[in-house]
């Protein structure tokens, strides 16, 4: 690559100024970058004074336009299936049943996309970038095709899981290209230009799949993916190498049949992840859901999931210190240097802002303002356009203008908190004030340029040994915290709603709103109703606008004397 910015020298993160053109691995390990274009020979010295060479091929010509092709399609495709059920869920559950379980086809795709996404980063490092890729996407069609054949909500919301184990892998795989496909002066604008699809397909996805189940069946939601992703698994072979990003001869990546490959995985570390994981999401998103905070099973998966986050990093410790042919899935460095720390913790706190807008907004238009659920997709579209505008604003500002990207992550929050306290001033009327448009457009530049100055410290502070874990990790912990404070933001709106119904005579449960609004007559109930509604959407903007203020202080975690910053283009 161009350069290598300054990092850490050992796990407890020594800040030693340093040769612009070296870094040092945790493990001790120099690596040299030439001045040579692609491909560049980097030279890693190993503590037994033995050298070796890896050739790095950055991608270019039609390979470069294919791989780019090939991403933007599984943005799109792994991004908008988070959110285009949200306006299917009534067709799928006047043909299926089963209601009251309806929420649960989100859930599972959410925690089927969080469990296994720092597991199959870690696995391209063992089994090869293209080789994981396209099983990801395999994994992602054909659960696809599975859910649109689902003849019942359980089978719909199994498959769903599996689906969702696909779309992480595949997201966190895509992050994984972006940083290996060119040289570290172009991460930015890069990363902020494949951010565009994303970001649109999450603002799009309601008014997706509103469309398809008012004009055709709801299995479309889902069949829609096959003849995609088959496309997208032939322009993979295509368009990407087979060992990229190395050239034949210095591959270090192994066929999954060889026994030595599977002495480098790191079976109970990847085992432990994975229940940690979901025993923490599934925790978070059934809290105050379909049970109450205090209940044994919230609070069974919380402590459950929190003891085995404390086990597996014990565990990844040892393995990391053990320096044995077993590779740690997540390296203990990630657990003890600052800066990895605050970029993680950023990343909690940013899946916030980016999932609780989504899924909020428009649940507030349809019923404070009583749009149609195709209506009130749409109206939360400029916070999606916006914030890939925001992420390329940022790698202007950090490429360009060579301002540290971590300054701009700290721009891009302050953005956040104060669109989100203007969010928190909605008004009950039924009408949408224009305001709210322009509030949007802060949100969504602030969380861009977060979500793209996060991403591009990365590789810059971990340095290539780590940086697929570490582009995985990020993805991961995003996705872990959207599912956190939207379980936050829903118990302070149920605290302030469920009390008011009571004292309204209407029912404590928040599940049938849009129809309990329907049979209400009297206007002074009514009007008493959506004030108390739309006070609890503005309590959800409280939590964000503190979740915003939380990347701030994360941030401070990754400051020091010498800021990292993007190499010359």
């Amino acid at each position: 690559m161009d350069s290598i910015n300054e990092q850490s020298a050992a796990q407890g993160g020594s800040e030693q100024d340093r040769d612009p053109t070296t870094a040092i691995e945790p493990e001790g390990k120099r690596v040299r970058n030439t001045e040579k274009k692609s491909p560049d020979t980097v030279v890693l010295e190993g503590s037994q004074d033995i050298a070796y060479e890896n050739e790095i091929f950055y991608l270019d010509g039609l390979r470069f336009w294919g791989a780019c092709v090939l991403l933007s399609i599984m943005f799109f495709l792994v991004s908008m299936e988070i959110s285009v059920v949200t306006t299917a869920l009534v067709g799928i559950s006047k043909e299926l049943g089963e209601f009251d379980s309806v929420s649960w086809i989100l859930s599972s795709y959410l925690l089927g996309y969080v469990a296994v996404v720092i597991i199959f980063a870690k696995f391209s490092d063992i089994f090869g970038r293209r080789q994981i890729l396209v099983t990801c996407i395999f994994i992602f069609t054909v659960f696809s095709g599975a859910c649109g054949a689902a003849q019942t909500m359980t089978q719909l919301i199994i498959l769903r899981s599996f689906q969702g184990m696909g779309g992480g892998g595949s997201f966190a795989m895509n992050m994984i290209f972006l940083i290996e496909m060119v040289p570290a002066s172009k991460y930015a604008q890069l990363v902020a230009n494949m951010g565009f699809p994303s970001a649109i397909a999450l603002g799009l996805g309601p008014v997706i799949g509103g469309g398809i189940t008012s004009n055709t069946t709801w299995r479309w939601v889902f069949l829609m993916n096959v003849p995609i992703g088959a496309s997208a698994i032939a322009l993979a072979f295509l368009a990407i190498p087979r060992t990229f990003p190395y050239s034949e001869r210095s591959s270090t990546t192994l066929h999954w049949s060889s026994l030595r490959a599977f002495d480098r995985v790191d079976i109970l570390g990847s085992v432990l992840l994975l229940l940690a994981t979901l025993a923490v999401t599934a925790g978070f998103e059934e809290a105050d859901s379909r049970f109450p905070w205090k209940s044994a099973y919230v609070i069974s998966l919380l402590t459950i999931g929190g003891l085995l986050w404390i086990l597996f990093s014990f565990w990844e410790r040892y393995v990391t210190l053990a320096k044995a042919n077993r590779e740690p899935v997540l390296p203990w460095r990630f657990f003890s240097e600052r800066a990895l720390v605050g970029i993680l913790l950023g990343e909690v706190m940013l899946g916030g802002p980016m999932t609780v807008t989504v899924f909020q907004l428009p649940q507030r238009f349809q019923i404070i303002n009583g749009l149609s659920s195709v209506d009130a997709g749409v109206r939360p579209v400029p916070f999606g356009v916006t914030v890939p505008i925001g992420a390329m604003l940022g790698s202007r500002i950090a490429g360009n203008l060579r301002v540290p990207p971590i300054f701009v992550a700290i721009g891009g929050a302050i953005f956040q908190v104060v669109g989100f306290a203007l969010l928190s001033r909605l008004p009950s009327t039924p009408q949408i004030p224009p305001s709210v448009y322009g509030f949007q457009v802060l949100c969504g530049i602030g969380v861009g340029a977060t979500y793209q100055s996060l991403y591009i410290l990365v590789p810059l502070i971990v340095g290539m040994k780590d940086q697929a874990v570490g582009m995985g990790a990020a993805t991961q912990f995003r996705m872990m915290g959207g599912a956190i404070v939207l379980a936050l933001s829903t118990s302070v709106f149920n605290s302030h709603v469920l009390p008011a119904l009571d004292e309204l005579g209407l029912s404590g449960s928040t599940k049938n709103l849009p129809q309990t609004m329907a049979l209400i007559e009297k206007t002074e109930v009514l009007a008493s109703l959506r004030s108390t509604l739309s006070e609890g959407y503005n309590r959800q903007m409280y939590v964000l606008c503190a979740s915003a203020a939380a990347q701030v202080l994360s941030a401070l975690l990754v400051l020091k004397r010498k800021q990292w910053i993007l190499p010359e283009q």
